[in-house]
């Protein structure tokens, strides 16, 4: 039940994240690596088997670790654990939490999205949700919540666009029925450019947090232009997180 362990896990199942982490200040990590290790378990939990049955236990066995954790009863598990210190020690809201594992339901099934705003709300649930729990994991004031979940919903849908193809691949059906590609990545940078102009309200020692997004804007764009590859260029992604991480600006 250590940072390290968490760290592992990220490294090995979610290397975006984990250079971001590693791009944040030392002392950032011990908060964001449990979190982001947490939702790399969450987010494959209905992957890992070809039962939905078993995949809604898997689920539900979170929703317990998150509720247990917050009347102060820890599991020993290598994630389970840090992330009880990091609800007990940080505040972070157990409402918040839930959502986001709750939302992973979808991934479990076959059916399409309701709509457009059914896949907004995965979104606001899944990626802004997690981007704020790690805002608040560094101290982030209840002012930024806006802007920080603007910009983690603009992470959240570059991620899903760049993930619709496997998701297409293994027989779902990412996007609602006559909501295209370019639709979810316009409502992206809108997202973007409503957390900038409330740039002023996140402070600087939460900005950590917000280096998971660093591809959000490129991948966006990318989308929109109608590019068949959402990749960015090894070279483009490297310097666009050296620049966010020196320069806090996102």
């Amino acid at each position: 039940m250590t940072v390290a362990a968490c760290a592992g896990l990220v490294q090995r199942g979610d290397p975006d994240r984990f250079r971001a982490v590693m791009a944040a200040p030392v002392e950032a990590r011990a908060q964001l690596f449990p979190l982001y290790a947490f939702n790399l378990e969450v987010a494959r939990a209905p992957w890992v088997t070809q039962e939905p049955l078993i995949a809604e236990m898997r689920l539900q066995w979170w929703r317990d670790v998150v509720e247990n954790a917050a009347s102060g009863a820890a599991r020993a598990h290598e994630v389970a654990g840090p992330l009880h210190e990091l609800i007990r020690d940080f505040g972070l809201p157990v409402a918040v939490l839930d959502r986001l594992i709750a939302a992973r339901r979808w991934d479990i099934h076959r059916d399409p999205h309701a709509g457009p705003e059914a896949l907004a709300a995965y979104l606001e649930d899944t990626g802004a949700g997690l981007m704020w729990l790690a805002a608040r994991a560094l101290g982030a004031p209840d002012a930024s919540e806006a802007a920080v979940r603007a910009y983690g919903w603009a992470a959240a849908a570059a991620g899903y666009l760049r993930a619709v193809p496997e998701l297409v691949a293994r027989g779902r059906q990412p996007l609602p029925d006559g909501f295209a590609t370019q639709d979810l990545a316009q409502r992206g940078l809108e997202r973007l450019a409503e957390a900038r102009k409330a740039r002023k309200t996140v402070p600087g020692g939460i900005r950590p947090a917000l280096l998971a997004g660093w591809q959000a804007e490129g991948v966006l764009r990318q989308a929109v232009a109608g590019r068949s590859s959402l990749d960015l260029p090894e070279a483009q992604r490297r310097g666009r997180l050296i620049w966010q991480a020196f320069t806090g600006r996102w």
